[in-house]
């Protein structure tokens, strides 16, 4: 059973610095806990480790079913170990939720990676929320800085609104595609595209190859109507193929020049910060909104404030003004 007994901060620190597995295996689950002593305990570890985060690379990779998210990130993530790094992946499961996730799935979906000790994988918590999850992968994403990790993978597992939650907690935002554009083309979401700092057709091998090149260059025409978010920056577009570990060094040093060149700029320090500010941002509304939901003073009138505007017998405004001044956020 956790207790905050065996989940000391100070003994978590230690174990952490390091680098034990075990020290973060546990921290993680120190900070994924709901229990208000847990959060505390919490506060005052990532507190304690804030000085050694900060220095990996991190960097977000999403697709469409199939498009071959897993096995890309496990042959890509073996190439890195190899190289000496030390890679985290992380996920980024808006639907844990509901399947309550599942280490063994995400293991056994990266072989490789598994197996490797200088590789560590971990599923999202089921938080109730995509921001919920959001907020314990980012000190998740922490925590393994601290431990030595200096590569973060983050899967978006979900769709839609995660992909922009993931972008958000990034350095670097990959976007896998198949091969066969075509039509598909059609159905690419423009906002997937406008975060993108990378296009990497998936699946470019055998007879793919010939239909991943034709997908790349009209990947590249729809990129090039679009106003790229940087001027030190315009998103390549390539072909690799996951399975057959083609085209991932040269995808790997096209992350690297980015992050040369966004350092460089500035634009790296810039972007950190400012992700820090709107994580802040983030923590207090879902914080007010745990205190909002669990409130008895509040809690009963919500829901009948809800019928009431469902109904369309209370304004908006005035329910939201009702709830404010119970809460003390009165004018």
């Amino acid at each position: 059973m956790t207790t905050a007994r065996n989940l000391d901060p100070a003994k978590l620190a230690d174990g952490l610095k390091a680098g034990q597995r075990a020290a973060l295996a546990r921290a993680i689950t120190l900070v994924e806990s709901r229990k208000r002593e847990h959060r505390r305990l919490a506060q005052h570890l990532i507190q304690e480790l804030l000085p050694l985060t900060g220095k990996a690379l991190r960097v977000g990779i999403t697709g469409v079913p199939g498009v071959g998210k897993s096995t890309t990130i496990d042959t890509l993530g073996s190439n890195l170990t190899a190289a000496g790094h030390k890679v985290a992946v992380l996920a980024v499961d808006p639907s844990s939720t509901r399947t309550g996730g599942s280490i063994l799935g995400d293991k056994t979906r990266m072989a490789q990676l598994a197996v490797d000790q200088n590789a560590f994988i971990r599923p999202s918590p089921s938080a109730g929320t995509l921001g919920g999850v959001a907020a314990k992968t980012r000190e998740t994403m922490l925590l393994c800085e601290a431990a030595g990790y200096d590569v973060i993978l983050v899967e978006t597992v979900g769709i839609g609104q995660s992909e922009t939650t993931v972008a958000d907690m990034v350095d670097f935002f990959l976007v896998l595609m198949l091969p066969g554009a075509g039509d598909e083309l059609q159905g690419i979401k423009k906002g997937v595209l406008e975060i993108a700092d990378m296009i990497a057709v998936n699946k470019a091998d055998g007879d793919g190859a010939t239909r991943a090149r034709t997908a790349a260059s009209d990947y590249r025409a729809a990129l090039h109507i679009l106003a790229p978010k940087s001027p030190t920056w315009t998103p390549p577009v390539i072909t690799v193929s996951g399975l057959a570990n083609e085209g991932l060094d040269h995808l790997w040093e096209q992350i690297t020049v980015f992050r040369e060149r966004m350092q460089a700029s500035g634009e790296w320090h810039q972007k950190r910060s400012g992700q820090q500010v709107a994580w802040m941002w983030d923590m207090l509304q879902q914080r007010m909104m745990e205190a909002l939901t669990s409130n008895t003073r509040t809690a009963d009138r919500l829901k009948s404030l809800e019928e009431e505007v469902r109904g369309g017998k209370t304004a908006v405004s005035l329910a939201v003004d009702e709830l404010a001044t119970l809460m003390g956020l009165g004018e």
